[in-house]
């Protein structure tokens, strides 16, 4: 990792020194750290064909692949700003992000119908013939070169654009967790547009790590097979993700010998989810926390207790600062909920094109404000409570739901819950519980309050109980309680 400036670098010097070693596994091919450089090296000279000037942005409308990857580091080799489209956005929001990035080109999966304006489009796979090309002379990366635009998820209106660069990547690998060691071979199941692979690429190339990507769309049965097949030693997953891979029925008989950890996070993790992964899946599980701007903020370990890793959300990583403080910034006692603020090298360079929204969670001294509650113990972990924007105040009490998911999705008839405010003539607001039942049960409302204030302060417990056959996701695999809140009012 020393003696690098950019993620191109990098990428060359790996390759020259373990040329053979697998970059990436997907269904019916493989490719090399050699293989990628080279054809990295071919779609940046088409690229550079297309009119791509440095600071152009390259837009990416494919799923999970090899594909994607050779065209990242190509747009990096010409000094471009990939945009990675996911492609569960609704219409909208696609037509949002292209009419902001205005890209100067745009790869999209064949036969997908997107209309790219006045960017250059190429179908996927009219790349495949690029990637031989003989290379031509590239402009040499800087450090603080904008590399990506990594949307949010859109739970509070349109997609918001974090912009990072190559520093970020690096400060990225630097405090990366045991999610990576050098030559694992790490499954990646969710959307490359995500940033948990945009933000990556420094530490998947130093550390000459091998990508496993599942078949899209997703499913539980992909992924137990390509674990076993490509003795996958890193598992990664959403919370809902694990759910479904545990239940397969397949599971049982699958092999995972070769897992030596699983990390989840990028929801509410309940805690029995994480004492079966760890007893059935056979290793150390450690839960992950950050934001789309963050990149990278806190993490268990794997010799936390199993009580930490079920209820805590870790430590800040290397190099990461965490603070949990009041509205004015004050640092606030140990046990008392507030503002979970960060400040590293991984943060974000801003919201694309969007100076005032940037403002409003980047303060002058690098404190990006996450948006999120929580409360830090005597050991430094951080225990999330929700989003400030998803509190509620029943009868003048504040109720975190995040609190209370975690309180309820204990109890043997919740297989899954999500919890809003609602508007309330006497109350204010009081608290609507969804919940996906357990196999074979009927919850009841009664028991389920009786279940909360066993643990929780009885205002806390829900006033009113949905059943659902499925709780709805967001693009990225998190609960949409944006929709659930629509539905309440």
């Amino acid at each position: 990792m020393m003696g690098f400036n950019d993620a191109c670098s990098l990428l060359r010097d790996v390759a020259r020194r373990y040329p053979e070693h697998e970059a990436y596994v997907e269904p019916g091919r493989r490719l090399t750290f050699a293989q990628w450089d080279r054809a990295a090296d071919g779609v940046a000279a088409v690229f550079l064909e297309a009119g791509v000037l440095p600071g152009d942005v390259v837009a990416l409308y494919m799923p999970s692949s090899v594909d994607y990857a050779i065209c990242y580091q190509a747009a990096m080799r010409v000094r471009a700003i990939t945009t990675g489209i996911n492609m569960r956005l609704g219409p909208a929001e696609v037509a949002s992000i292209l009419a902001r990035t205005e890209p100067r080109v745009l790869v999209r999966d064949d036969g997908a119908v997107i209309d790219g304006g006045t960017a250059i489009v190429f179908e996927r796979s009219s790349l495949a013939a690029a990637e031989a090309r003989v290379p031509v002379p590239l402009p040499q990366p800087e450090a603080h070169d904008p590399v990506a635009i990594v949307w949010t998820s859109g739970t509070t209106g349109m997609p918001k654009g974090a912009v990072f660069d190559h520093a970020n990547l690096r400060a990225v690998a630097i405090g990366a967790c045991e999610l990576g060691a050098p030559f694992d071979r790490r499954i990646s199941p969710l959307p490359f547009a995500h940033v948990a692979y945009m933000s990556r690429p420094w530490e998947e190339i130093d550390k000459v790590i091998t990508t496993v990507i599942p078949p899209t769309p997703w499913k539980a049965g992909d992924m137990l097979e390509l674990m076993a097949r490509e003795r996958v030693t890193v598992g990664q997953g959403v919370p809902t993700q694990w759910r479904l891979v545990l239940d397969h029925p397949d599971f049982d008989a699958t092999d995972l010998s070769a897992l030596r950890i699983a990390g989840t996070g990028a929801a509410t993790v309940p805690p029995d989810l994480v004492r079966e992964m760890q007893r059935r899946l056979g290793c150390p599980v450690v839960i992950g926390y950050t934001s789309t701007e963050a990149a990278i903020t806190t993490g268990t370990r794997p010799g936390d207790s199993p009580e930490v890793v079920a209820a805590t959300v870790g430590r800040p990583r290397v190099n990461v600062e965490l603070e949990v403080v009041d509205d004015a910034g004050r640092p606030v006692p140990v046990g008392v909920i507030g503002r979970v603020r960060c400040r590293s090298g991984a943060v974000m360079r801003g919201y694309w094109r969007d100076d005032a929204r940037t403002r409003e969670v980047l303060d002058d001294d690098g404190w990006l404000w996450t948006g999120d509650l929580g409360r830090l113990d005597e050991h430094g972990y951080l225990t999330l409570v929700g989003r400030k924007s998803e509190m509620y105040i029943r009868g003048g009490y504040n109720v975190y739901p995040a609190e209370v998911e975690r309180v309820l999705g204990a109890h043997p008839d919740v297989a899954q819950v999500a919890v809003v405010g609602m508007p309330d003539t006497v109350l204010g607001e009081i608290g609507v519980a969804y919940v996906v039942a357990a196999p074979g049960v009927v919850p009841h409302l009664e028991e389920l309050r009786a279940h909360c204030e066993r643990t929780l302060a009885d205002y806390k417990s829900p006033d009113r109980l949905v059943v659902v056959d499925a709780l709805p996701l967001t693009s990225m695999g998190k609960i949409d309680k944006r929709a659930l809140a629509t539905r309440s009012r």
